[in-house]
């Protein structure tokens, strides 16, 4: 036992309070691979960071989906539908990846995440909690969700971070769900997409649950306190916390753009 403590202590010490701080901001925003995935890099291999990143998260994301149906802030069918799209369009979005450079991506995400944010700032109504009730379901909010979570899952497969913030945007602005809404009904399309890629690492058999376990009650942790978060402080926690992922992946991508240039200016 001591010794099985001492091989793991310090990927344990490094890796749960980030999974915990991540689970938080994915559960109000998405996005919170941008913090979890890095830090289970820091001590594991890449194959076997994102499987158990990707175990923790499925079943984090569970606990918080749970909370948002318990507080009537999901659209089931539009979700539902939503995640039949993702499934569909995230191998399609893999397949794309494979002809398109690392630069390119790096360039296409440089220009749209800034126009994300800009958008947001000068509608600053978007997706508020008092705006009028979604139009009752219909043939084409079927269609418009089928689409949304096909371009989506297509960005999954295609770039893979900040799925879920896109998905919370992309019900807001197209089918006028509010933010809080929009960010449990996520929740729905992230659990199939992350249930779909777990069962792959499971049969590779990639997951290290000697992390994976610890990490999955960090992430439960944290996602109910994510959730809790959202649902008291409504749209402006979620908006605020969309501009941070926001951020997050602008300095992620920039970095990865420019760190073979630093590593050249420094000797590296």
């Amino acid at each position: 036992m001591i010794e099985f403590i001492a091989q793991y202590a310090h990927i344990w010490l490094v890796a749960l309070p980030l999974v915990f701080l991540g689970a938080i901001v994915d559960s109000v925003a998405g996005g919170g691979g941008l913090i979890t995935l890095p830090a289970y890099m820091m001590v594991l291999p890449p194959h076997v960071a994102a499987a158990t990143n990707k175990f923790a998260a499925s079943f984090g994301t569970l606990s918080s989906l749970l909370r948002f149906l318990k507080s009537g802030q999901v659209h089931l069918k539009i979700s539902l539908i939503a995640a039949i799209g993702a499934l569909i369009g995230s191998p399609i979005g893999t397949q794309i990846q494979m002809f398109i450079s690392d630069d390119l991506l790096n360039k296409m995400m440089l220009i749209i995440l800034p126009c994300v944010a800009v958008f947001m700032v000068f509608r600053r109504d978007l997706g508020a909690d008092n705006q009028t009730e979604l139009a009752p379901f219909s043939g084409k909010i079927a269609v418009q969700s089928f689409l949304i979570g096909l371009l989506i899952g297509g960005y999954d497969g295609l770039v893979g971070p900040g799925t879920g913030t896109f998905l919370i945007l992309a019900f807001t602005a197209v089918l006028g769900i509010p933010l809080l809404s929009s960010s449990g009904s996520a929740k729905v399309v992230n659990f199939a997409s992350n249930i779909a890629a777990l069962v792959v690492y499971l049969i590779h058999g990639q997951v290290l649950f000697a992390v994976g376990i610890p990490a999955l009650i960090c992430a439960i942790c944290g996602y109910q306190v994510g959730a809790n978060m959202a649902l008291k402080g409504g749209g402006k926690v979620v908006r605020g916390l969309i501009f941070v992922v926001l951020g997050l992946m602008i300095v992620k991508t920039g970095y990865t753009m420019l760190s073979p240039q630093i590593s050249a200016a420094f000797g590296g």
